[in-house]
């Protein structure tokens, strides 16, 4: 097996295993985005004390890349420092990935950094 079908099984384990995948109860910060454009939906739960991430959860619909991603995404938010998320970048949902993202994928890929850096933007609790 390649290398591009094991990060493809990835993906698609984390698609139909998503982690996290919850509203937390206690939270902080949260943010809901769309890509009209594939229907995937996003919202995301932050729970942040002094300044670092207690707990995430989030919820959505969509297709695998966007599920993935955020589900990967949170998986590493935990512990994360809000400056630290602040510079979670393009490459950094790529890399999580592991697979090529087409163009026409590329905004359901990074629908989850969108939904991050939104709830982040200003404190809702």
């Amino acid at each position: 097996m390649s290398d591009l079908e094991l990060y493809q099984e990835n993906v698609l384990d984390y698609y139909k295993n998503p982690r996290n995948k919850c509203e937390i109860e206690e939270y902080t910060h949260t943010a809901r985005e769309l890509n009209p454009l594939c229907g995937d939906e996003l919202t995301i739960y932050l729970n942040v004390k002094e300044g670092i991430v207690q707990e995430v959860g989030f919820q959505g619909t969509g297709c695998a890349i966007s599920q993935a991603a955020i589900s990967m995404l949170t998986e590493k938010l935990v512990g994360m420092n809000v400056v630290d998320m602040k510079k979670i970048g393009k490459e950094d949902i790529y890399g999580m990935l592991g697979i090529p993202v087409s163009y026409t994928r590329e905004k359901c890929a990074l629908l989850s950094k969108k939904v991050l850096h939104k709830s982040l933007e200003v404190p809702q609790c």
